[in-house]
């Protein structure tokens, strides 16, 4: 029993890269529950119990058997837990996600890590996906299903008589368009892309050495995470920042991003700098597709900005906002998906200075009493970061659990040592805490799209 991967779901294949949700917990798990709820949204969803298979020129879902589907691990352990979880990648030809109960050896604290390979997840559906978890967990623990309604609670049964119910590929759910239309769109990218060509921040940490000399000065490195946390105070101040300016949360970020690369460039006239920034289609889709759908349904859009060091950033989030209102109202998104399966052929199409991506403001999980959650997390991983390349984009997740924003920035360590990005993350720090020391002497203006 297989599903054929479609062009866009074969590019994530190559990348290797996953969803790392966790949350870390107090109080007592009952761990036989927990893993009675993982196994229910295993069952719900086919996709978290398959593997990749290569197939003729692509790839497909082929469903484990019985004895191969993941099931929760569980071990004892402690701070450690975390960047070890980090670091462990999905097997190649094994399941395509994972779920770990980390808990010290007293029992009273925990850390639960849900994996899931980008090829069938996004931010959306990885976040619903935690979180209905936890909800079957509840239901179970405080008695209000059976283990046997608990198993197919929030989803239709994902098994008939005639296999598995596969969800559809997000690119055979857009609307029909003219083939010479999609063709045009993609001819006027890629010259924007030979126009501007965008500017990546150097590695501070050495590369691999000249061949000659058949020494490597780069360790293999390690997947490695500087955290930007915002409190509920601050997070509202940035709120009403971008609401009395007219612009998104999201722009805002986007020009602390874009003005601290900047700086790491050098010099002070202007540079061209690439801001990448994810579009979730499921809202935009007809009918709109629910975030328990287990797919990927996410396009970006790209946008070049001459940036120099005495840009002002509330000028710079203005036009990061008013591009991407501009790229989804003339429905863009649409066309940058069709055109997706070109990007091997020409990377520059999502080369970016900056990508910023943002899952919004979403629930953390509803737990039964007793048991309480002190951290929520959401880090996009993945194996292959390429220091030889000598410069990337510098990646930043931003997600607000329970009010609170917070900003991810995963690299590897033979890229950008800790110092570099923790600098980084402190200079995009006092930038949006400018954008909140402002909010009372802005003008108000129209909401924000």
């Amino acid at each position: 029993m297989h599903r054929v991967l479609c062009p866009v779901e074969t590019l994530y294949v190559g990348q290797r890269s996953r969803a790392v949700l966790s949350c870390a917990l107090r109080g007592r798990v009952d761990v036989g529950a927990l893993s009675t709820a993982f196994d229910a949204v295993t069952q719900a969803h086919p996709t978290l119990r398959t593997r990749i298979m290569p197939d003729g020129q692509g790839f497909v879902l082929q469903l484990l058997t019985e004895d191969e589907r993941p099931r929760l691990i569980t071990r004892t352990g402690g701070e450690e837990a975390y960047a070890a979880e980090l670091n462990t990648p999905l097997p190649v030809g094994g399941p395509l996600s994972r779920a770990v109960l980390v808990s010290t050896p007293e029992g009273d604290r925990h850390l639960f890590v849900l994996v899931v390979d980008h090829t069938v997840t996004d931010g959306h559906s990885s976040i619903t996906l935690h979180n209905a978890v936890w909800d079957h967990y509840r239901a179970l623990v405080e008695g209000h299903e059976s283990e046997e309604t608990v198993v197919t609670a929030g989803a239709a049964p994902s098994d008939s008589g005639d296999g598995p119910q596969w969800p559809q590929p997000v690119s055979r759910l857009l609307p029909d368009a003219d083939p010479t239309a999609t063709a045009a769109y993609l001819e006027r990218r890629v010259e924007e892309t030979r126009r501007h060509p965008v500017e990546l921040v150097p590695y501070d940490v050495p590369g691999p050495a000249a061949p000659s000399t058949g020494q490597n000065t780069a360790a293999a490195g390690d997947i490695d995470i500087q955290r930007l946390a915002l409190d509920e105070e601050l997070t509202a101040r940035l709120r009403r920042t971008a609401r009395q300016a007219g612009v998104s949360v999201h722009s805002l970020v986007a020009a602390a991003l874009l003005t601290t690369a900047r700086h790491r460039l050098g010099g002070d006239g202007p540079r061209t700098l690439g801001c990448l920034s994810p579009v979730d289609l499921r809202s935009r889709l007809s009918p709109p597709l629910p975030a328990s759908v287990m797919v990927s349904a996410v396009t970006t859009h790209l946008q070049t900005l001459d940036v120099a060091t005495d840009t002002d950033p509330m000028a710079l989030a203005r036009t990061v906002h008013t591009r991407l209102g501009d790229f989804i109202a003339r429905a863009d998104h649409y066309h940058e998906m069709r055109i997706t399966p070109e990007i091997p052929r020409n990377p520059a199409l999502q080369l970016a200075t900056v990508i910023a991506t943002n899952m919004g403001v979403v629930p953390g999980p509803r737990l039964p009493t007793g048991l309480h959650v002190t951290d929520i997390r959401l880090v996009p991983a993945r194996e292959h970061y390429f220091p030889q390349a000598g410069r990337s984009p510098v990646m930043a997740c931003v997600v607000s659990f329970e009010g609170r924003l917070a900003i991810e920035f995963p690299h590897s360590t033979a890229c950008f040592s800790p110092a570099f990005m923790q600098a980084f993350r402190d200079n995009v720090r006092t930038g949006l805490l400018a954008f909140t020391d402002a909010a009372e002497s802005l003008p108000a203006l129209a909401p924000a799209r």
